[in-house]
């Protein structure tokens, strides 16, 4: 089961994560992305989008 991590800097200036177990908003996020993040994700390689830091782990 893949997982999406999502790591940001909340409204109080602390590193928070978010790890997005579920398949349908996994693909949400996927179509969300352009085609280049969405292959390094795809590869495991962690990607800044927007100033949040994500990675796809399988």
């Amino acid at each position: 089961m893949p997982v999406l991590i999502r790591r940001y800097k909340g409204n109080n200036g602390v590193m928070q994560e978010e790890r997005i177990d579920e398949d349908d908003r996994i693909d949400r996020y996927m179509r969300l992305f352009e085609k280049d993040d969405v292959k390094k994700l795809q590869t495991g390689v962690k990607c800044f989008i927007e100033k949040d830091e994500w990675q796809l782990l399988p």
